[in-house]
């Protein structure tokens, strides 16, 4: 079953083109992180997909439903944790819970929804007007999972997150998906895409520039993977001619004991290997560095990646709206 499903999907304003001909398709269980620097369209999409905005063209589908003509049947099957959410400071997160559970119908039993997203019984009892940033995402999400959803949808999550609650947040993410919820979030946090998605989506300017996994993106875009490999009792300029000619192999520098080279083919990293042991040359060590998603990033955006990769509790113009995060 496909999750989501957009094809030709158009959101104008006016002069602005905010999404442009979308054809983008979710599969259900997995984890797609939707990329983009800052106004590129994510929240839109998202807006779209929750029928919070009206397509200008073309057409979506959610959980086999069609997100407009259909969006009650929708609705109790998907939960949102929006980007900008908010708390009422004076209600317990027990409170919050149960609120949630009474506008979606649902009997779920707080308690159990807690102790899913790490908040135990003291803290179901405290107002959450006293939480921590993360422990108000975990309340968030909490509410959001009421009703056990086969979709959620997640709106930049790592807002605002120090690297103990990003942690968090990806441990939360990969437990959901074990238990066959589809996650659908967009982020800028590279590094939270890298540690949890099946497969990503990068939108720029309002376009889908790219749809693939990770390591899909590294062999198309390419840039290759640096290869380190210190010998053990010999210089690396003897075994340089070693490497040198090898497919899949560029870049070859020797500097001591150590050999650096490029692989732009992934396959060529075991004949690195083979071709120095295989001359009787001793390895001491070999390291690989994958070429970053920042750098992937950066090539699929023409963008500032250091820019666009720091957390950052900045909103999209079209960003969905502050309130608690319970669906329609």
């Amino acid at each position: 079953m496909v999750a989501i499903e957009t094809t030709g999907l158009t959101k104008e304003y006016g002069d602005l083109t905010a999404v442009d001909d979308l054809d983008l398709t979710v599969d259900d269980g997995e984890v797609f992180g939707f990329l983009g620097p800052n106004g590129a369209g994510k929240s839109t999409t998202i807006n779209m997909l929750l029928d919070f905005a009206r397509p200008t063209a073309g057409s979506a589908t959610v959980l086999g439903y069609n997100a407009q003509a259909e969006a009650d049947a929708i609705s109790p099957r998907v939960g949102v944790l929006p980007e900008g959410f908010d708390v009422y400071p004076r209600l317990s997160g027990r409170r919050h819970i149960e609120f949630a559970a009474k506008t979606k119908g649902a009997a779920d039993d707080p308690d159990e929804i807690l102790e899913r997203v790490g908040l135990d019984p003291a803290d179901a009892e405290r107002p959450a007007g006293d939480y921590s940033k993360g422990m108000r995402q975990r309340l968030a999400t909490g509410m959001a999972l009421v009703g056990d959803p086969d979709l959620l949808i997640m709106d930049e999550p790592s807002t605002g997150l120090d690297p103990h609650g990003i942690r968090e947040m990806q441990d939360l993410v990969g437990r959901e998906a074990e238990r066959g919820t589809t996650v659908f979030f967009s982020s800028h946090i590279l590094e939270h895409v890298e540690a949890v998605c099946d497969r990503v989506g990068v939108l720029n300017e309002g376009e889908l520039v790219a749809v693939d996994t990770i390591a899909g993106l590294r062999e198309e875009i390419g840039g290759g993977a640096t290869m380190t490999l210190t010998l053990a009792d010999r210089s690396a300029a003897d075994a340089r001619d070693l490497v040198r000619d090898l497919s899949g192999i560029t870049d070859v520098t020797a500097s001591g004991r150590t050999l650096e080279c490029t692989v732009t083919e992934p396959a060529a990293k075991a004949d690195v290997v083979t071709a120095v042991a295989d001359a009787g040359v001793s390895i001491a060590d070999v390291r690989i560095e994958e070429v970053s998603l920042e750098s992937l990033f950066t090539a699929l955006t023409n963008g500032d990646a250091t820019e666009n990769a720091a957390i950052s509790g900045a909103i999209e113009p079209d960003a969905t709206a502050v309130e608690p995060a319970v669906s329609r």
